[in-house]
């Protein structure tokens, strides 16, 4: 199942997946990649990271990772799929 496929059949209060690889899946490979987050409506860059890494000062992360669809780190929007690292 593609990662989008995964992503949309998990919406709910958010939907979060790690995007390993499948050689990482295999454990072939010890480096994880990128998960991926839906948005929904209420959400701010630093609920985000406190959800994802147990600290909202993190959010920067966050926005780096997305700064080509995240234009300001105060403006996202329910349905945007934004990159974990």
């Amino acid at each position: 199942m593609g990662i989008l496929q995964n992503l949309f059949r998990n919406v709910g209060r958010g939907a979060s997946t790690n995007g390993t690889s499948g050689a990482a899946a295999r454990g072939t490979d010890a480096t994880p990649r990128s998960r991926w987050y839906i948005v929904v409506s209420g959400d701010t860059l630093s609920t985000i990271a406190k959800r994802e890494y147990g600290d909202a000062n993190d959010w920067p992360k966050i926005y780096w990772a997305n700064r080509k669809i995240v234009k300001s780190p105060t403006l996202i929007h329910a349905g945007q799929v934004l990159r974990i690292p």
